[in-house]
């Protein structure tokens, strides 16, 4: 049985990458969770997996180097996927200390176990072992609109601290790789949108304000453009980068979906429209009138694109989700799981 140690698997795109994998291979696969369940972590959302006899949660925090040696000590960990960060710009921009300690000094903690459990001798390591990292596209910087995309070769050029704090994570997995032949791989993917995404985050921000009448922000004119990635189909992309990706190679994951902010709220307005039932008196209250232009976030990247010719051509991975299934199915999740939405928000504040 493989074991996989998955970091910040409580968080959202974790959560629904273990259990994606653990739907996939049932019981040919052992998962080990650990995260430091900050804010943005939620047990909640792996409550139906947590008495599954192939699923470990650990509480603990990557900086932490004797946990995660002790970790890699007691178990014969095949792969890695490490998710774990601060992600959101917006609270990099407040507090960028905190972002380059789980980012940056994170990340240099798990290579270090990593590779202290896995190398028999200079540059020699255990076979089949992989470190997965993943990262963002944000750590390309912005592109102008037209026809250009992020390509795995495009140069680094982040413009918020938590961009340069992935940036500098991206970079050490890269020198791990050049100097110690480290069995890594980095994966880079667009804006991600599913089930359980902590509702500070653009989609389910507009799905809880309108449901409750508040205004809908939206930075600047709204016509900033990002590439949107139905979750699972990034769980999808990490798991084939895993089996059949080359060693040391770093992989774009995009979801050819670009979308303005502004047509992205205004879908979810018209969907709620038709998911809601006629007798929800909330439908009277969800209007474009919710929308309102609040000043731009300081170094607002105008478009994020995305090319995954590279993760195509190596592993045969594309997107399976059309932006309009996925954003309503997405809806139904959060109109059915409510009470996930209130627990969350009621501890943040």
């Amino acid at each position: 049985m493989r074991t996989y140690l998955v970091t910040g698997g409580a968080g959202f795109i974790g959560s629904n990458y273990i259990h994606y994998m653990l739907r996939k291979y049932k019981e040919g696969i052992r998962i080990i969770n650990v995260d430091k369940l900050t804010y943005a972590g939620n047990l909640e959302n792996l409550k139906d997996i947590e008495n599954y006899d192939n699923y470990t949660f650990i509480h603990a925090d990557i900086c932490d180097s004797d946990v995660i040696r002790t970790i890699f000590r007691e178990n014969e960990i095949d792969r890695v996927v490490h998710f774990a960060a601060e992600s959101h710009v917006d609270r990099s921009i407040a507090d960028p200390e905190i972002f380059v300690k789980t980012n940056v000094l994170g990340t240099l903690v798990m290579l270090n176990a990593a590779k202290e459990a896995w190398e028999l001798e200079n540059s020699v390591f255990k076979v089949d072992k992989k470190f997965l990292h993943v990262s963002t596209d944000e750590v390309y910087g912005s592109l102008d609109e037209g026809n250009s995309y992020f390509y795995e070769t495009t140069p680094y050029d982040p413009h918020s601290p938590y961009s340069a704090s992935k940036a500098s994570a991206d970079l050490l997995v890269k020198s791990y790789i050049a100097t110690y032949r480290f069995p890594a791989n980095i994966t880079n993917c667009s804006n991600n949108y599913g089930p359980y995404q902590f509702p500070e985050k653009l989609i389910p921000l507009i799905i809880n304000n309108a449901l409750h009448g508040k205004k809908l922000p939206i930075y600047g004119d709204g016509q900033n453009v990002r590439d949107w990635l139905y979750v699972e189909d990034h769980a999808k992309g990490i798991d084939l980068v895993q089996e059949k990706g080359k060693l040391y190679e770093t992989y774009n994951i995009g979801g050819h979906n670009e979308r303005k902010n502004i047509d992205i709220v205004i879908t979810i307005l018209d969907f709620l429209q038709e998911l809601l039932p006629d007798t929800d008196q909330r439908k009277k209250v969800i209007s474009r009138d919710l929308i309102t232009y609040v000043a731009d976030r300081k170094g607002h990247d105008r478009r994020y694109a995305i090319a995954s010719d590279k993760i195509k051509k190596d592993v045969g991975w594309k997107p399976d989700t059309v932006f309009e299934d996925g954003i309503k199915k997405t809806i139904q999740w959060y109109l059915d799981n409510e009470q996930w939405l209130s627990n969350i928000i009621n501890r943040e504040h």
